[in-house]
């Protein structure tokens, strides 16, 4: 069962995306949302377990082959480094301190979801390595790569840590990295993470810690409903789900209902149903093997030049360029 609005006049794309979301089957709400503030402290706090790998490893992976990378975003008249979700800029703070130090003609251009998350970031930088040119950039990847073609001055090094990539099934990847592709020159490149497949188990820790800090940045999507769209969630009543496909490589995250419910959304003018045991798809995290990755930049337009693993190949960074025909 599910209800119809009372209005179709949004406020706020949140609102918008919240109503499709939540009058679909099955229900769903996107990821990006997670996000605000405490979404991003909370996000942060993920990114330290000992539980969630891929920090450490592609961490790993930079601080082996800074030199190496260093060299290969270099351009005859230096190079516009753009970073797609940058974070905390804990992985980039290493290639920026030795991009620095070894007087590389560059700028940095972060961009992020989170205004907040960017404002942290310059502060940091400005303290910790005052060298770097830097003008942050708030929007999504999608918007982001809209005004990427505006900086063909000089060679365009595009990087995507942290396996970003893997929030998107595999055919709107294809159309984040035709996106890119479109926006690069024939001497730009993109550098970008991977997560690659493994034990099962490993996976399905990583997004199901037992301290709870994954449980709660999923739950965020309702604590942010609650305070921002007047909604009557109680938080203890969804349970934390984590599913991991081996086959296909995708992880799922889900907000299952215990009980069969009513949620009023005043804001909205929304009451929702529930079913016992009903879900709220919430966000994948997609694993990936060489075979796929070169799949993807074959669809794509690009190539795959160069890569980086670290010792137990978990994760790997690729570089792609544009294919030339």
């Amino acid at each position: 069962m599910k209800s119809t609005p009372t209005t179709t006049k949004y406020d706020t794309a949140f609102e918008e995306d919240v109503a499709k979301g939540l009058t679909s089957f099955p229900k769903y709400l996107l990821s990006k949302y997670i996000y605000d503030e405490k979404g991003d402290k909370l996000f942060q706090q993920i990114m330290n377990m000992p539980e969630y790998y891929l920090t450490n490893c592609e961490l790993g992976i930079i601080e082996q082959h800074t030199a190496s990378i260093a060299d290969s975003f270099n351009g005859k008249n230096g190079f516009d480094l753009i970073e797609l979700g940058a974070g905390d800029g804990k992985k980039t703070k290493v290639l920026l301190k030795h991009l620095v130090a070894k007087h590389y003609d560059f700028n940095y251009l972060p961009v992020d979801i989170s205004q907040h998350v960017l404002d942290e970031l310059e502060e940091a930088l400005k303290t910790e390595i005052p060298g770097v040119k830097i003008r942050t950039q708030q929007g999504t990847y999608f918007k982001t790569l809209e005004k990427l073609a505006d900086y063909n001055s000089r060679k365009k090094v595009i990087m995507v840590l942290g396996s970003n990539i893997g929030n998107l099934l595999h055919e709107k990847a294809i159309d984040f990295l035709k996106n890119i592709c479109e926006a690069m020159s024939e001497e730009d490149m993109l550098f970008m993470g991977f997560d690659q497949k493994k034990n099962p188990q490993q996976i399905l820790d990583a997004y199901n810690d037992p301290h709870g800090i994954t449980e709660a940045f999923n739950k965020n999507l309702l604590v942010r409903m609650n305070n921002e769209l007047d909604a009557d969630f109680n938080i203890e009543d969804f349970k934390h789900w984590e599913t991991y496909n081996p086959e296909t490589g995708t992880a799922s995250s889900y907000l299952v209902s215990s009980k069969q419910q009513q949620i009023k959304i005043d804001k909205l003018g929304l009451t929702i149903h529930f079913d016992a045991w009903e879900t709220i798809h919430t966000e994948i995290s997609q694993k990936y093997d060489d075979h796929i990755v070169q799949w993807l930049a074959k669809e794509s337009g690009l190539a795959v030049t160069d890569e980086f693993s670290d010792s137990e190949n978990c994760y790997k960074n690729y570089i792609f360029r544009r294919k030339t025909f």
